[in-house]
């Protein structure tokens, strides 16, 4: 059974930096992409930041340029460095896997970012 355990959210204030970590528990899978999703308060869940197998990133246009995303989907790991924060980046994150057959989903950790 697949399952993706977050950490690393919490309170910061704007401009400050978080990184969020992701690893996938009981074996080791194979994965071809794995991410970040984000939701509001009041809002749908919409992607911040993927990597796939082949090395390819893909960034939300509001995180280009402050977030990074990291990791090794072979080991089942996905980080994301969150720089220059804002207020508008408050939501709880989810960490995203894609099997060749299923999506799975973390818990969500909370990132909220004080004005």
């Amino acid at each position: 059974q697949v399952q993706l355990v977050e950490s690393g959210g919490g309170l910061v204030q704007a401009g400050g930096s978080l990184r969020l970590s992701c690893a996938a528990s009981g074996g080791i899978w194979s994965f071809n992409v794995m991410g970040w999703y984000r939701q509001a308060p009041g809002k749908q869940r919409e992607l911040v930041a993927t990597v796939s197998s082949g090395g390819n990133r893909n960034y939300a246009d509001s995180v280009k340029g402050r977030f990074t995303i990291s990791g090794d989907i072979a080991k089942n790991t996905v980080y994301l460095q969150m720089n220059s924060l804002k207020p508008e980046d408050t939501a709880v994150y989810y960490c995203y896997a894609r099997g060749f057959s299923s999506n799975y989903w973390g818990q969500g950790t909370q990132v909220t970012i004080s004005s």
